[in-house]
Parts: structure tokens; C-alpha cells; sequence
């Protein structure tokens, strides 16, 4: 990967006609000044979406500005990732459909069931309650591609469990969430699908039709703008998402304090449990579902919800992407000692 961008699989585009990368090419006339803008953001990603986070508290009018950005954004960064997609990987893992179909419903079906017994038992106020059991039938991030890469896991599969979830997630979680968990929220079952379906199968339309008119070499040339682009409609996303969290930090400190506790419980435990389960596979392979099974696309839901959802839910939707940017780095000197070959530890 480029830097440290947190969104994207960082991997070339082939020639079509030799089947060999394609080496980054400069402009005839030189980058331009938003070109070296949108490079220098995709080189910096982590730390600055790290900071857009606590930029959207700080600054509660950006926060408020930028609110009516959340589904664009949301449908942007999935565009870009799938243009991004390294397509020859993923079909290779096709041809292992047991593991990443076990994976899938582990992921979209078990694991909110699970989750849900989880929370019955440590009684969470009821909206976060709501909120941990959507997180958990929420598909896994995109970003998990790259969390991958930083982490020397297993892109790829990856790179399967993240696109094959997010198109599945609107056949899986309406009715899970709404029918079979009986989680209160101000939508139907067939609209939340519908909506759910618009943003991850256009997406999926758009980054067809782009890989389909733009030449492959000048997708190519232009990888590390596409990642600084992902990076600003992340930045987007982590700024307006926080709309009126900050008041909420102020009035009910504790209450938030609860929730970014439990969103950091979630995810971990989440990742252990998946890792454990398919630790069979080896261990690149069960720590690679165990990130994504922690990760899950929340803005995609939150984006779907449009309005609907109650504010404790936005809340541990907000603030459960702290988690999602933090424990990656924690994990990193851990997992690379722990992959390593036994010769170079």
C-alpha cells in the first residue's frame, strides 16, 4: 500500500495485454497542484482521518455543515474501493468457496445472533444495545482490505469477504435486524433493503462503468489520487458523523464514555471470536476474518438509516470508528513478529 492510506487494496492494475504491471507513469506537464494535494493525503491517511475524528468533535459547526455528506460520502469511498480492487486475487479465492462462505455467514448471520445473547446478558442501555447488534450484522469495512496489508494478512480474502459482504448485506440485515432480532428502528424491512441495496449494488455499477471507460494504464498512473480522494470523502465521513456528538460528550459524558467503551469490547471481541473459529485455516487466514469480523461498514448502515435511527445508535456509530483506526496500529508490531517466519524472529 501508498503510505498508510486505511481504505483501499493497494494493488496495480495489469496490462491488459501482457498481464504485467504497469509502472507509475508521470504527466507529461507535471502534477498538478490537487494531484500533489490528493497524493500527499493518501500518504498521510491514517493519521489525518485519526484526527478528522476528533476534528468533528472540536468543531461541531463542520461537524453540522458536512452532515448532509454522509450517504455521498459513503457511496464515493465504496466506488473507489471497488475501482481499486485487485479483481484477478479475488477470483482466485473464488475457487475456495468453503472458506469465505463460511466466513460470510459467520460474519452476516452468527455472529449478530451471538452477539445479541451477548448483550442480554450484560444489559447495555437499550440504544446501544441496538447499536452493537447492528454493528455486528453489518459487513465488514472495506478499509479491512488495507488493514490487511498493513498487518501482512491476507488481502485477498480480504479483499472477497469485504465486496462479496457488502453486496450480500442487503439481503441479510434488514430482515435479521428487524424480523429476527426484533431491534426497534424506524424502517421497514424491504425499505432498509432497498436502501442498503442503492448504495452497495451503485457503487458496485459505478466502479464497473469507470474501470470500463478509463483506460486501465491512466487508472494506473492515477492510483495514489484515487486513494488521496478515498481519504478525503473518509475525512468527510469522520467529521459528519460526529453532528451533535459533542453536546452529547458535554451533557452525558459518561453515557459516551460507556459507548466508546463498548465499541472498543465489540471489536475486539468480535475479531477473537472470528479468529478462533476459523483458526483451522491457519493463522494468516483466522487473523485476516477475525480483523474483518471486528470492522463492520457501519456508515453504509448508518448512511441507509438516513434520519431513521435513534441518536444512541449515530452515537456508537460515531464513535465506534475510533476503534476501527486505533486497534490496527496496536496490532501491527504484534502481527508481524507473530507471522513472521521462525528464521527472522
Amino acid at each position: 500500500m501508498y503510505g498508510d492510506t486505511p481504505e483501499i487494496a493497494i494493488r496495480m492494475h495489469p496490462c491488459p495485454h501482457r498481464g504485467e504491471p504497469i509502472a507509475f507513469a508521470p504527466l507529461a506537464s507535471g502534477p498538478s497542484m490537487l494531484s500533489r494535494f490528493l497524493v500527499f493525503l493518501s500518504s498521510h491517511g491514517t493519521a489525518i482521518l485519526a484526527g478528522g475524528v476528533f476534528l468533528g468533535l472540536a468543531w461541531p459547526q463542520a461537524a453540522h455543515l458536512l452532515a448532509p455528506m454522509l450517504a455521498p460520502s459513503v457511496f464515493l469511498i465504496l466506488t473507489a474501493a471497488l475501482v481499486r480492487l485487485d479483481w484477478g486475487a479475488t477470483v482466485g479465492y473464488m475457487r475456495r468457496p468453503a472458506l469465505f462462505a463460511g466466513a460470510l455467514v459467520w460474519m452476516l448471520a452468527v455472529a449478530p445472533v451471538a452477539t445479541l445473547g451477548v448483550v442480554a446478558l450484560a444489559e447495555p442501555p437499550q440504544g446501544l444495545a441496538t447499536a452493537v447488534v447492528l454493528m455486528a450484522a453489518a459487513p465488514p469495512v472495506m478499509a479491512a482490505i488495507a488493514f490487511a496489508l498493513l498487518l501482512d494478512l491476507d488481502a485477498p480474502l480480504a479483499t472477497v469477504v469485504a465486496f462479496l459482504g457488502t453486496l450480500i448485506a442487503p439481503l441479510t440485515l434488514p430482515p435479521l435486524a428487524l424480523v429476527l432480532l426484533d431491534l426497534e428502528l424506524q424502517v421497514s424491512v424491504g425499505e432498509l433493503m432497498v436502501r442498503l441495496g442503492a448504495i452497495a449494488f451503485g457503487a458496485a455499477v459505478a466502479a464497473a462503468l469507470i474501470r470500463r471507460l478509463v483506460p486501465s494504464r491512466l487508472l494506473a498512473a492515477r492510483t495514489r489520487e484515487i486513494d488521496g480522494l478515498s481519504v478525503l470523502m473518509l475525512l468527510v465521513f469522520a467529521v459528519a458523523i460526529m453532528d451533535g456528538i459533542q453536546a452529547t460528550l458535554i451533557a452525558r459524558p459518561w453515557f459516551v464514555a460507556t459507548a466508546v467503551g463498548l465499541a472498543f469490547a465489540a471489536n475486539i471481541a468480535l475479531q477473537i471470536a472470528g479468529a478462533l473459529l476459523f483458526w483451522w485455516t491457519g493463522a494468516r487466514a483466522a487473523l485476516t476474518i477475525g480483523l474483518a469480523s471486528g470492522n463492520r461498514n457501519m456508515g453504509l448502515l448508518l448512511a441507509a438509516l438516513a434520519g431513521t435511527a435513534p441518536f444512541d445508535v449515530v452515537l456508537f456509530f460515531a464513535v465506534g470508528q475510533i476503534p476501527m483506526y486505533v486497534l490496527p496500529a496496536l496490532q501491527r508490531a504484534a502481527y508481524r513478529r507473530w507471522l513472521a517466519p521462525r528464521g527472522r524472529r
